[in-house]
């Protein structure tokens, strides 16, 4: 039903454009997709509608893969979008080669902006500057979710509203909701089951009490203790107490569905992929569960403008940021998406309270960006969270590699990178 209004929606904004020439059309470079580009799309069917001198054009690159290579391609040939997505990592490479354009101009003589920028959650903001200067724009960030089948708590006497807090709670439960419910002599539910995530790896080396990098981003630190006991978080589940198995891409939201685990781990915007596969049981949300401190990674890109020499285009392509931005808008962007609202003030909006009052474990899900940090700003960290997935997670996990000889090793082509 969404989609069928959706391509109404962009029926009627076609119709509306003939109907005037817009001054300025910015092109926006995204890699959104499924439902999520759909609400993208509405978003800008509104901006468009209610800017009719400016017309954003949005062209989704199927995925953030597909985006860098693009992007890297058009900056070469000189010919890059006026708007993209970009994450921390690819910003640092993007303001080493002098083709982004620093936002504190737009931010500093608006007034009304400057007034509520407190507004803004600090974590979003920080992530976004470099050396005291602005490079982007928080666009779409989200966190981590524990997503828990409440039937399964009610089928063994356990409080279906009351979900582990703590990492050890959470281990003792996956254990003991990993049974043979058939009586044939086989595991067939599971605890929990999970892929070889770098971002989940980064999320219990925080709540460790430890760190990925030094302050200033020249230094690894997550070969230490904290690191192994992340990773012996993952093995202990794995191969000590057998409560969980590795499973690929989204086959835990498929078997979580399925009601063959209790808990899967995964974004907050995991949610809206699995209420369109229809959840045919009562959904628990809740904040991950945390060990020493309540620290996590938020995830997620960001917005930046192109320097292509055009001050009325880039003026036009702040507005669009400044609008999305706005609490109205982000809310409405969270609501349709569970992408973080970037504004405190977006709490307020009948969007986001009408989604609290359908999911409540939203609540503490949010809070969780109180204590949100985000990923090393450097070039190198893009590629490299991708070879930690496979030069330590998997072999870890798999018991090929000592995870003190797997950090050690992956410490030693951080720094070789660096």
């Amino acid at each position: 039903m969404r989609y069928k209004m959706l391509i109404i929606l962009l029926f009627f904004s076609m119709i509306l454009s003939c109907g005037h020439r817009a001054e300025h059309y910015i092109v926006f470079w995204h890699a959104l997709g499924g439902p999520l580009g759909d609400a993208l799309d509405e978003m800008i069917y509104d901006f468009n509608r209610e800017h009719p001198n400016i017309r954003i054009r949005a062209i989704s690159m199927g995925n953030y893969q597909a985006l860098s290579q693009k992007l890297m391609a058009s900056i070469q040939a000189g010919n890059q979008p006026d708007l993209a997505q970009v994450f921390e990592s690819w910003t640092a490479n993007l303001v080493r080669g002098g083709v982004l354009l620093a936002l504190n101009e737009f931010i500093e003589k608006d007034e009304d902006f400057m007034e509520n920028i407190d507004d803004i959650f600090p974590v979003f903001l920080d992530s976004v500057t470099i050396d005291g200067q602005i490079w982007s724009f928080p666009f779409n960030k989200s966190v981590r979710v524990m997503y828990y089948n409440k039937d399964i708590f009610f089928r063994n006497d356990l409080d279906y509203n009351n979900p582990p807090k703590t990492w050890e709670d959470y281990l003792e439960l996956c254990k003991l909701l990993t049974q043979d419910t058939s009586g044939d002599g086989r595991i067939n539910q599971w605890g929990t089951t999970f892929a070889t995530d770098m971002w989940r790896f980064q999320n219990l080396l925080l709540q460790a009490g430890g760190d990925l990098m030094n302050d200033d981003f020249t230094v690894p630190l997550f070969n230490s203790k904290e690191g192994l006991e992340a990773l012996n978080f993952f093995d202990r589940m794995l191969n000590v107490d057998r409560s969980a198995y590795l499973s690929t891409g989204r086959d835990n939201q498929n078997h979580f569905l399925a009601s063959t685990v209790a808990f899967i781990e995964g974004s907050s915007v995991s949610y809206v992929f699995m209420r369109d596969a229809e959840i045919v049981f009562n959904l628990g949300i809740a904040p991950v569960p945390v060990f020493r401190t309540e620290r996590n990674i938020i995830s997620g890109t960001n917005i930046a403008i192109f320097d292509k020499g055009n001050p009325e285009k880039e003026t036009a392509a702040w507005e669009f940021i400044k609008w999305f931005t706005e609490p109205k808008q982000t809310a409405k962007f969270s609501s349709l998406t569970y992408y973080m609202p970037i504004r405190r003030s977006a709490f307020e909006q009948p969007y986001i309270q009408a989604m609290l009052k359908h999911h409540p474990g939203m609540i503490e899900v949010y809070k969780q960006l109180e204590y949100a940090e985000f990923e090393p700003q450097i070039p190198e960290w893009f590629e490299f969270r991708r070879n930690f997935e496979e030069i330590v997670l998997e072999r870890v996990f798999n018991r090929t590699i000592s995870p003190e000889e797997a950090l050690r090793q992956a410490e030693q082509r951080l720094l070789r990178e660096l």
